[in-house]
């Protein structure tokens, strides 16, 4: 049985223990969600009025949960992970002319609904990124601790909107090359959330990290980017493993994060600091 909600308190309330049984997995999803429920912050695509939001059951329960926050990908959860080819087909026959620009869940659910979507619509796909999403649970004592960490403030808008560029051009898009920020609006957005620090060494900027979505117990970890003149120095592991510190040291039971897997060099820093695999994504859009 298809059903979609127009309530994203109702929507938190049917989903919120499915989703919680693959708490790091479904950061994203639930995040999302909760900011919704909060609704503090409806900027951009905060606003849940204008989300797409529906599940699939059967006598058991919720079996398939999609939430779309446009223009934004669909993300799609598969109660535990279960491959259901005729949920699929009832989500993508309910949600009829809903324009859906990609769709982001983990590799074998996110291959399985393009593949019904692309032949019943007539459209293309190509592969955005490959991710693999990774959790901790204690920080590796033996990382060596580079500078100390501190959040960004409306005092670093000399360099901050940069390196948020950079970092958005490569993690977010793939690009090798950046824009120079034409305004301050999203820099000025990240200092005021109070979620991203910089790293300091003797005085000077080198890198930074954030937060992202906050769920129960666990907490997402983002923002990660260190100027190319920086790199090498063990800069991004100590900021990063500073800030997950701090987040089990503020009551997190585990940090959550993604990363590309076209990038080894990240991949290797962050097992060594802590993070261990839990499960592969995909980023795939429609032509």
């Amino acid at each position: 049985m298809f059903k979609r909600f127009t309530d994203v308190h109702e929507f938190h309330d049917e989903t919120c223990d499915v989703l919680m049984r693959h708490e790091a997995q479904n950061m994203i999803l639930l995040g999302n969600i909760l900011i919704g429920c909060e609704g503090r912050d409806k900027t951009g695509w905060r606003d849940p009025a204008n989300w797409v939001m529906a599940t699939v059951s059967d006598a058991r329960g919720i079996v398939l949960t999609a939430l779309m926050t446009p223009p934004h990908n669909i993300t799609l959860y598969s109660t535990g992970n279960e491959p259901r080819p005729e949920a699929l087909d009832c989500l993508i026959a309910g949600l009829g002319d809903v324009d859906i620009p990609g769709v982001i869940s983990d590799k074998a659910l996110a291959l399985a609904f393009v593949e019904k979507h692309t032949a019943l619509k007539g459209l293309s796909c190509h592969t955005e990124m490959k991710q693999r999403i990774h959790e901790l649970e204690a920080v590796n004592p033996d990382i060596r601790r580079e500078g100390e960490i501190r959040l960004v403030t409306h005092g670093d808008m000399h360099f901050f909107p940069y390196w948020l560029e950079a970092f958005n051009a490569a993690g977010i898009y793939g690009r090798t090359e950046m824009n120079i920020p034409l305004d301050s609006q999203e820099a000025r957005y990240r200092i005021d959330s109070g979620k991203i620090y910089i790293l300091e060494v003797d005085g000077v900027p080198v890198s930074m990290a954030g937060f992202t979505r906050e769920l129960p117990t666990s907490i997402g970890v983002a923002f990660v980017y260190t100027p190319p003149y920086f790199r090498g120095r063990g800069y991004a592991t100590s900021v990063v493993a500073q800030i997950s510190q701090l987040a089990l040291d503020k009551g997190y039971v585990k940090c959550v994060l993604y990363t590309d897997l076209a990038n080894p060099v990240s991949n290797s820093i962050y097992r060594k600091i802590g993070y261990v695999p839990v499960c592969d994504s995909l980023i795939l859009r429609f032509g």
